[in-house]
């Protein structure tokens, strides 16, 4: 088998991946596009592993090792988007811009300040 089969594929799979994360709005579709790369880089990973001929086979060891990384970090992102659609109403990325902390000082103080200050 030629590598260059596989890894045009996993190449294909990761540009795919990587306009899913940088052009979408909605957070799932987000995690899912991550989901993708990592399943790219899988790919590449256990595709070099048959090429070299490794005795160990560390590349599909290293691989399950991903894939079970990537299933406990898929459970606890589909939970946190969970519990900001639950609390926000929307898991649009660019609505939930406001739980980024300020940059600058001199904007409008929050309303816990505005009360302390007029109390």
């Amino acid at each position: 088998m030629h590598l260059a089969y596989p890894a045009v594929l996993s190449v294909l799979l990761f540009c795919t991946g990587l306009y899913g994360v940088l052009a979408r709005r909605n957070a799932i579709l987000v995690l899912m596009s991550v989901e993708l790369m990592l399943n790219a880089v899988n790919l590449n990973l256990v595709a070099f592993d048959v090429w070299l001929g490794d005795s160990l086979h560390a590349g599909q060891a290293l691989t399950l090792f991903t894939i079970a990384i990537a299933a406990a970090e898929i459970g606890i992102g589909l939970a946190i988007v969970l519990m900001v659609y639950r609390n926000r109403g929307t898991s649009d990325i660019d609505k939930l811009r406001d739980t980024a902390e300020r940059a600058d000082e001199s904007a409008e103080p929050a309303p816990a300040e505005k009360a302390e200050a007029t109390a």
